[in-house]
């Protein structure tokens, strides 16, 4: 098809139709839908965005080249959050050298001609890590995401990448899309974000929860991909066989570790939320799988039933999970399982949903919110915390917010924690498989340098998340500077 003219009697519009009523999946390029997609791209991209899209303005992006750290540079003058403990400390000071922390003395034993940064009795806590993140479909609706050359949604998530580090989140875990040459870019130095632990496309079965196809693509013929899977989003398999190849070629690819969805969700219009997703066999093939490479499986389901036959399988961290019942708490705190949850409350923070059956499954969820997270600290169950925006750009500037309002669960210090230590030892699981050498999360010896000064007291209140243009005073990520604020 050579013609890409949008004219109502254009030849390519007449082949569109026709293939619709054939029931053939047609050539995406062509869908009457592109010209909007192009649209929302424009609009993304502009100064300012009529529609709400975060607008990329000079105010929250880097205006110059992180500056580098002396060889050997002592943080002195503050209060220290190590990501290990819900406390604070006084009269320490943090060495860096050569992007690691190399050592926490005591303020007295600075050497007295040793380079400084006087910290101004900031506090000083680990870089922030987002343990549910969707780097290349944060930053555009779902149309988008669907439709559009996914070249445009490198170049989005490029930019989103670098205002993501600006508010204080050095490391994301990937949980689905294609940002293996992301990751690449930033970690060549090539373009400014948080370090990324990608998962690759989400595997799911035929209808299952990333299977995005429309409905004139069914049936499909042997061995054709659709536009999400050959942009590597997704991927669909039906068998403990198709799934064993599924999760090799996401290892293959740079998978730190692999995601499946288990059970039914919210965005997609096909499957019920208390639905289960692949058997018991298609699960432990891909733990297998994965476990050969030394990493594990986390898996996106909501209900009880599929919960347990995900753990039951050997799964490592289930993501979501609200619909959990007294007894799946019990079994995930026995097995030691990850438990990667969102403070999906109904409220502002929602991902955009338009479809009203997606907002029945939505309040749903936002209902077994809090009974989720008050499952999970009686059975003591090891918490993560991540934000899982997905296909709603507007609310990308509310990432810490959403961290901050934790509170309404914990004490401030221990949300911190959660999203710092307590992820970092999530990460640590991809074990072979980790794409960076050092702790992540925490301040200590041999952890690497990814660091925030905030202005503010954590131990009150995590406001300074709300703000972070004006709550994150300096903002450090492999021991080079992206942003600083303090007095000369």
């Amino acid at each position: 098809m050579q013609t890409h003219t949008y004219l109502g009697q254009s030849r390519a519009s007449r082949q569109q139709r026709h293939a619709y009523r054939r029931g053939l999946p047609a050539c995406v390029c062509a869908h009457p839908a592109i010209p909007l997609v192009h649209r929302r791209l424009d609009a993304a991209a502009a100064p300012a965005a009529p529609n709400g899209l975060p607008a990329f303005q000079s105010d929250n992006a880097l205006e110059q080249k992180p500056l580098a750290l002396a060889p050997t540079l002592f943080l002195t003058n503050l209060r220290l959050f190590d990501g290990l403990r819900t406390q604070l400390q006084q009269g320490l000071a943090v060495q860096i050298e050569q992007g690691r922390i190399a050592a926490i003395v005591d303020s007295a034993d600075v050497p007295p001609d040793a380079p400084t940064l006087d910290c101004r009795n900031k506090v000083l806590m680990p870089g922030l890590i987002d343990a549910h993140w969707h780097s290349l479909l944060c930053g555009v609706d779902q149309m988008t995401a669907m439709m559009a050359d996914p070249a445009d949604l490198y170049l989005i998530a490029a930019k989103q990448a670098e205002r993501t580090l600006l508010r204080g989140f050095t490391t994301v875990r990937d949980a689905g899309g294609p940002s293996f040459a992301l990751k690449r870019g930033i970690d060549m130095g090539l373009l400014h974000g948080p370090r990324i632990y990608p998962s690759g496309a989400m595997i799911a079965q035929t209808g299952g929860h990333a299977d995005f196809r429309m409905r004139y693509e069914v049936p499909r013929a042997q061995d054709e991909l659709s536009h999400t899977e050959r942009a590597g989003v997704a991927c669909i398999a039906d068998g403990a066989d198709q799934v064993l190849r599924r999760v090799r070629e996401q290892l293959m690819l740079g998978a730190s570790q692999v995601k499946l969805m288990a059970g039914g969700g919210v965005t997609s219009l096909y499957d019920p939320l208390e639905g289960l997703q692949f058997s018991d066999a298609e699960l432990r093939a891909a733990v297998g799988a994965a476990e050969d490479w030394g990493t594990y499986v986390m898996v996106h389901v909501y209900c009880a039933k599929g919960i347990q036959r995900a753990v039951k399988a050997g799964v490592k961290s289930i993501e979501h999970g609200q619909l959990a019942d007294e007894e799946t708490a019990r079994i995930m705190a026995g097995e030691g399982v990850w438990w990667s949850l969102q403070p999906f409350l109904g409220d502002e923070d929602a991902n955009t949903q338009r479809d009203p059956r997606s907002k029945a499954k939505q309040q749903q969820v936002a209902a077994g919110t809090l009974r989720a997270y008050e499952l999970a600290q009686k059975h003591r169950i090891q918490t993560a915390w991540g934000t899982d925006i997905l296909f709603s750009p507007q609310h990308l500037p509310r990432q810490g917010h959403m961290l901050a309002k934790l509170t309404r669960f914990y004490d401030p210090l221990t949300v911190l924690k959660m999203a710092t230590g307590d992820n970092g030892r999530l990460l640590r699981m991809s074990g072979l498989r980790n794409p960076y050498e050092g702790e992540l999360g925490v301040i200590q010896p041999g952890a690497l340098a990814d660091l925030l000064l905030i202005n503010g007291e954590p131990e009150q209140n995590l406001d300074f998340l709300d703000q972070p243009e004006q709550g994150l005073a300096l903002i450090i990520k492999d021991g080079k500077i992206y942003k600083n604020t303090l007095p000369a």
